[in-house]
């Protein structure tokens, strides 16, 4: 009977051993997954500090390295990216003005962010926006911590900004207005950020700051635009890799319906205009020696009609 009880006891040790093991290894194993899952952007942050002089390069690395690891260690949304769907993006500063003993920059920023085309290695450039007023304080050894409950620091305010931008616009472009949430988060953000006494956020302090953008673009009359997002990118460019004739027609199909429509209802509003840069040469290369002659002169007119100021990049899409 003792040894029957002893044999017992062993028997329950283990399993209590190999069960707490096992808990232990799903547990890690989980938090592993959603740490790997929970980020959505893969940020590079270059400063160009060339205009300063007489500074050490210290302060400038320590802010890189520090943005980049806020930009991509933060989880912004309350969704879940596999490491190859994380959103390629690039946010290139340019000092101006550094003032040590204040803290205070003056900086412009090129905000960038790229998607893959589908069954293919292109990607295409999705989102860009040269930001001049990108101000900010930091001092050497700063935190960069983000509090959305209280917007009161502005260089969190700026990133925080653009990464909802960036993920919306991405959003968009897989499915028919799919960032609604994220881009009215943005939204939120950007009227609680009115209360900083710095340039950029505030309701029509110009046609072309960050209020407008996202104002602009969550406009209802902007709406055609945000449609195209996803009839370019998801019917367009990724069907084109499997089929190009397809691809094209649903591309010009948008261009001449949905961007059309767009600068018609609101033809004051900088977006659609703001959009053809982004994909002046792009759109050329689709239609340079493709499609009809009616196909290529619809295009043509449209994109001229609303950017003139592109007509080199419009004139190659006539080209045979």
């Amino acid at each position: 009977m003792i040894i029957s009880l002893r044999h017992n006891t062993k028997q329950y040790e283990m399993l209590r051993t190999i069960f707490r093991r096992l808990l232990l290894m799903t547990i890690m194993s989980w938090a592993m997954s959603a740490y790997i899952c929970a980020q959505e952007l893969n940020a590079k942050v270059n400063i160009n500090h060339s205009q300063i002089q007489g500074t050490e390069n210290s302060v400038f690395d320590e802010l890189k390295e520090k943005l980049e690891e806020f930009i991509n260690q933060q989880q912004w949304t309350a969704l879940k990216f596999q490491e190859n769907e994380r959103i390629t993006c690039s946010f290139n500063i340019t000092v101006k003005e550094y003032k040590k003993d204040a803290g205070t920059w003056t900086c412009t920023c090129m905000v960038q962010a790229n998607r893959p085309v589908y069954n293919s290695t292109y990607t295409s450039t999705l989102f860009q926006f040269q930001d001049n007023d990108f101000v900010f304080t930091f001092n050497q050894f700063d935190k960069i911590e983000f509090n959305e409950e209280a917007i009161d620091d502005q260089l969190t305010a700026l990133v925080a900004y653009y990464a909802l931008m960036i993920i919306g616009w991405d959003l968009d472009s897989f499915s028919s207005k799919g960032g609604e949430d994220v881009l009215q988060h943005c939204m939120n953000l950007t009227n609680n950020a009115q209360n900083l006494d710095y340039p950029g956020w505030k309701a029509y302090e110009n046609s072309k700051n960050r209020f407008a953008l996202i104002n602009d673009y969550l406009d209802g009359a902007m709406e055609p635009l945000r449609l195209l997002q996803y009839d370019y990118y998801r019917k367009g460019l990724d069907e084109m890799a499997s089929n190009v004739e397809r691809g094209r027609t649903e591309i010009s199909t948008s261009l001449t319906t949905n961007l059309k429509t767009a600068h018609e209802n609101r033809p004051s509003c900088l977006l659609p205009q703001i959009w053809t840069d982004i994909k002046k040469d792009e759109i050329a290369n689709i239609y340079k020696g493709k499609g009809t002659s009616k196909e290529k002169e619809n295009v043509y007119d449209v994109l001229y009609n609303i950017n003139p100021s592109q007509s080199t990049s419009w004139n190659q899409i006539k080209e045979n």
